[in-house]
């Protein structure tokens, strides 16, 4: 909530500045009754809304198909196994928002009142539309869950932990690199559908499903169904942030298309939502072959829960600038050293632009042109990685860089680049680089 509010802040700012310099210019072009500034706050709420709260019909896959929700609820309250703890919940990534909840759940958790062992309390968070990327579907009496989906949050938010690990205040479009959505799908009591889409055995995919681990997710895996690299290591790439993209044309780590394009993609072929969806690359059958097999090329469903949807979210996740690093996170003189060899000497510039940090036009590479492998990029149509957009950069150093966490650290990145493109930098170079990086 926090970060709609800076965004709504920031909004109503920007718009009294315009009309207060307007009405001194004498043209109240963009008053707070002009069309365009009553659109953009009406398209700012609903893409907000869309992106935490929106399934797009997708309960239909993960509730009445895969009955994730009876392994959420456990045997006890009319599911199976044992159900899913708000303990085991916060374990697998999943995060709750502080905001969402009444004064006296929050009282009761301070005084450690609340059984987090318990999956009733899970139920209960559900309810109250606090688990983060969730929707809970409950029967009439609102006794037990019957279905359930998921929205965009789930992998594409964190929280603050202000209250807790795992526990805060929501922040939107950051990459939830705790979540382990392999393990929890691989919960579902019925993956056949899932094996079903593959063509292999539910132990193959549930095998899969285990070996992503937490912060990584294989969208190609319901495309090409390569679920390992020529390495023996899972092809699952890390979530990225869908912060600072304002300016940015290709998205995900292939560049499949922009904003719009993977928002429809996700929304249809991996959240299974009920929309419209059409990419005729994907009916190649040599480089596609589950997407061909599959008719994914071209998705039709009426109502489409989707199409309309996407203009709003688009302008919601543009407005999300990328957050500014803690103060102290790193060495602002030692920064200022390394922008300069960033611009110059180093030419990163070359390729990653201030100030989006990726180039303005098809900012795309082959694996060869950036020194790696091109496993990754032969999974996506155009073959080619795209230069990333460097902002906020500070907010994904847990689990490593580029598209498959393959470089641990920032120094690592530097290291890579300095030894392939025989730029010599010194050691105090190289970590003036680092430096500069951080405080993007």
């Amino acid at each position: 909530m926090k970060n709609h509010l800076k965004i709504m802040l920031s909004f109503f700012l920007l718009t009294g500045l315009v009309v207060a310099y307007a009405a001194e210019k004498g043209k109240s072009s963009l008053d707070p009754n002009n069309p365009i500034a009553k659109n953009a706050q009406k398209m700012l709420v609903e893409g907000m809304q869309t992106f935490r709260f929106d399934t797009f019909g997708d309960e239909a896959f993960w509730g009445d198909s895969l009955h994730l929700h009876q392994a959420i609820e456990g045997a006890k309250l009319g599911g199976v196994g044992p159900g899913v703890s708000p303990k085991t919940a916060l374990a697998v990534g999943l995060k709750v928002d502080v905001d969402a909840l009444p004064r006296a759940l929050v009282d009761q958790l301070k005084a450690g009142a609340v059984n987090l062992d318990d999956p009733a309390v899970t139920l209960a968070l559900l309810k109250l539309n606090a688990v983060v990327g969730l929707t809970g579907i409950f029967n009439k009496d609102g006794k037990q869950l019957q279905s359930m989906g998921i929205q965009c949050a789930l992998c594409h938010s964190k929280v603050d932990d202000s209250f807790a690990p795992g526990i805060g205040h929501r922040l939107d479009a950051w990459a939830n690199d705790d979540l382990n959505v392999g393990a929890i799908v691989a919960l579902a009591p019925n993956l056949q559908p899932v094996a079903d889409l593959l063509g292999v055995p539910v132990a193959t995919v549930s095998a899969v499903l285990n070996s992503w681990g937490p912060g990584k997710f294989d969208a190609e895996l319901f495309m090409d169904g390569m679920a390992f690299r020529p390495d023996g290591k899972s092809a699952a790439t890390l979530i990225p942030p869908a912060f600072g993209l304002a300016g940015v044309n290709l998205h995900t780590w292939t560049g499949w298309g922009s904003v719009t394009h993977w928002n429809a993609f996700v929304a249809n072929l991996e959240m299974h939502g009920k929309g419209v969806f059409y990419d005729p690359r994907l009916n190649d059958a040599a480089q596609f072959p589950v997407a061909a097999r599959n008719g994914f090329g071209n998705v039709r469903n009426n109502p489409d829960l989707i199409t309309p949807k996407l203009g709003a979210l688009q302008f919601y996740q543009l407005a999300i600038a990328a957050p500014t690093p803690p103060k102290g996170s790193f060495n602002p003189g030692a920064a200022a050293r390394g922008e300069a060899l960033f611009n110059g000497r180093a030419q990163c510039a070359r390729c990653h632009v201030p100030p989006i940090f990726t180039e303005p036009g098809w900012n795309m590479h082959t694996a060869a042109e950036i020194g790696i492998d091109d496993f990754q990029a032969n999974r996506a149509p155009d073959k080619r990685y795209r230069t990333s957009p460097l902002k906020g950069l500070w907010t994904h150093q847990k689990d490593g860089f580029f598209h498959d966490g393959r470089f641990a650290t920032l120094r690592d990145v530097v290291q890579h680049y300095n030894d392939f493109f025989g730029l010599r930098l010194s050691e105090e170079e190289t970590n003036e680089l680092v430096e500069y990086l951080k405080s993007l």
